[in-house]
């Protein structure tokens, strides 16, 4: 069942908590757009060892980040370019769902905070 087919969401997340939340809603038929930063991406790629145990698939992403990321399209944008800034807002108007999970200030730092984006 495929409940929020034709909702368009953009995943401006990392690590667990956010990224888990765009999942869901990919899982229930959402289009999920992942932004990462360039050059690192996501934290959540690099966590090669959870709990001891090896987490590193063959292509070099890891299973963390794979379930965490799963039913996403990616891409990357340099947020602290204003040629970034201007995809993502372009993002921004095409998509019916935000989802950030970045601490306080950094939103509105970089001009991209819900006053700005409304």
């Amino acid at each position: 069942m495929n409940v929020l087919e034709g909702i368009r969401v953009l995943d401006w997340t990392v690590l667990q908590q956010g990224a888990i939340c765009s999942s869901l809603l990919g899982d229930l038929g959402a289009d999920v757009i992942k932004i990462e930063a360039p050059g690192t991406g996501d934290m959540g790629r690099y966590f090669d060892n959870f709990f001891g145990i090896k987490s590193t698939l063959p292509q070099g992403s890891t299973y963390y980040f794979e379930v965490c990321n799963r039913n996403k399209r990616g891409m990357t944008l340099n947020l602290k370019l204003k040629k970034g800034r201007e995809i993502f807002y372009r993002l921004v108007k095409s998509c019916d769902v935000l989802v950030q999970n970045f601490r306080v200030g950094v939103a509105e730092k970089l001009g991209l905070d819900y006053d700005t984006l409304k």
